[in-house]
């Protein structure tokens, strides 16, 4: 049989992962404080990008904002310095040698502006900073900083250690300590960098060890407690020994401490409350991480119908609209180079507000889909939380699992009962004991929390009597699963929390 060479045509359809397309998906699943980072570069990049200011209608419009000229700049500023009863502009004009529409050209006009605002100082007005027009100028520079640990160590150290050695090896040691105060340091290998003698070193972490706040500079746990123990004169013998053991506390190996103290049940526990409310991290006083603080995405507010009224909070979308006329008086005497990169800007900026504009549309229909699913946790509480998966959700709105799983990430929605996360909503289901609607696994685990709170020390529940009291309500849960839960949530045994409540009482 002979091979022959020919042309033949096929169509065929296929999904290409485009640019835009990328895009929109990177778009869908950042949260809002990360998709303002990414608007904020694209105003930066792309010069046909503009903010959309609320009451600009004629950005809306399309249209190129209008430029007041400076005669109208200067009537609007003489009318408001009338009215509030502060120097007229011709007066300001006499003291700066100038009128309020003249823009100093290179740095010596600003400078010598700067001198004639200098002279002002002490006349009707109360006060203006040094250089307040003028690049260099930084507001941010007049705000206290936070104090870090390390510069309230140093500080320490400056009044603390004469010796300029000694205080060499303190500058060092204080830059190994970390955020919770710990000394994260190899004492000999500090010694032999430095060609010193660990009995230097030592001598100084000792110095060290008594700067605030108390337990700093600490080599371990153990040492971190010690040295807050003796400051309340509490660093008794037996105390010691229950530093030295603080893996048995650990384990709550209560019977093993109390042999090895060589003390009773009420006076282990009192150690153990002792220690308890110590501050096992006391760098963290000084901590500089910001908290940075939720804001949610989506509003949830009772109707007056009974029902629910979903929308996206405005104060996190971003705002941002195409200048058409820029483009339009740009583009017309542009060369060809110059209109291939502005025709690429036009692209991208319009896909970016479309983009935009889809992105929010597909977070208020899926966080309405959600309110109308899990309508019982909001008007009763998270005893009534629905099971909920993915896919319901993305059957219920016509969306594929991926589309909504990155909708839910990182998104945040404020209702009645506080602030949740999107994905708080989706949990696994739970099998009724009855043949009946299913439970939700977050509802279970809230319900083991309030068995548990309402127990007492005569009465702890054990994983099976929580089992046998859930199945009575219904809830056919095994008991692996109990124990699970109650491990998720922090929770100790039966036997611990007993020997803890008989400690408390």
């Amino acid at each position: 049989m002979a091979l022959s060479a020919r042309l033949e045509m096929r169509q065929s359809q296929s999904l290409v992962m485009t640019p835009q397309l990328m895009q929109a998906i990177k778009l869908l699943q950042l949260s809002n404080m990360d998709l303002a980072t990414y608007v904020e570069q694209e105003l930066e990049r792309n010069p046909l990008l503009e903010r959309n200011d609320e009451g600009s209608d004629s950005a809306e419009a399309g249209e190129a904002p209008e430029v007041p000229d400076g005669g109208s700049v200067v009537a609007e500023t003489a009318e408001w310095f009338e009215s509030e009863g502060a120097p007229s502009p011709e007066r300001v004009s006499n003291v700066l040698d100038t009128d309020l529409g003249n823009v100093y050209p290179d740095d010596s006009g600003t400078e010598r502006a700067n001198e004639h605002v200098g002279a002002m100082a002490g006349s009707d007005w109360a006060s203006v900073g040094r250089g307040g027009g003028g690049e260099d100028y930084n507001l941010e520079s007049f705000v206290a900083g936070e104090i870090s640990l390390a510069d309230h160590l140093l500080e320490q150290l400056a009044v603390s250690i004469v010796d300029p050695a000694k205080r060499l090896i303190g500058r060092d040691l204080i830059d190994q300590v970390d955020e919770a105060g710990y000394l994260r340091a190899d004492l000999p290998a500090v010694a032999e960098r430095l060609g010193t003698s660990l009995a230097a070193v030592q001598e100084v972490v000792a110095v060290l060890q008594t700067f605030e706040p108390t337990g700093v500079c600490a080599l371990n746990l153990a040492e971190c407690l010690a040295l807050q123990l003796a400051e309340k004169n509490r660093l008794d013998p037996a105390m010691r020994t229950l530093l030295d053991h603080l893996d048995l506390l650990a384990r709550r190996d209560l019977a093993h401490l109390r042999r090895l103290c060589d003390v009773d049940d009420e006076d282990l526990g009192d150690m153990i409350r002792e220690i308890v409310a110590l501050d096992p991290k006391p760098g963290l006083v000084f901590g500089s991480t910001q908290v940075q603080t939720v804001v949610p995405d989506v509003l949830v507010q009772a109707a007056a119908d009974g029902g629910w009224l979903v929308e996206l909070n405005s104060d996190t979308l971003p705002r941002v609209l195409v200048n058409q006329a820029y483009y339009a008086k740009v583009a017309a005497s542009a060369s060809d180079s110059e209109k291939a990169y502005l025709g690429d800007c036009f692209q991208s900026a319009n896909w970016l507000t479309k983009s935009l504009d889809q992105r929010a549309k597909t977070i208020l229909k899926v966080a309405t889909e959600i309110v109308r699913q899990q309508d019982a946790f909001l008007a009763k509480g998270v005893a009534h939380l629905r099971p909920l998966n993915l896919r319901m959700i993305a059957d219920a709105i016509g969306m594929h699992e991926s589309t909504v799983s990155r909708v839910t990430s990182n998104k945040y929605m404020a209702t009645s009962r506080g602030i949740f996360e999107l994905k708080y909503f989706f949990t696994s289901s739970i099998a009724s004991a009855e043949g009946g609607d299913a439970h939700s696994a977050e509802a279970v685990r809230h319900r083991i929390r309030q068995m548990i709170d309402a127990e007492t020390a005569a009465d702890v529940l054990s994983d099976d009597t929580i089992v046998k009291l859930l199945r009575d309500d219904g809830i056919d849960i095994a008991r692996r699963t109990v124990a699970k839960y109650r491990e998720a949530m922090r929770i100790p045994s039966s036997v611990q929390r007993r020997r803890l409540k008989l400690m408390g009482s």
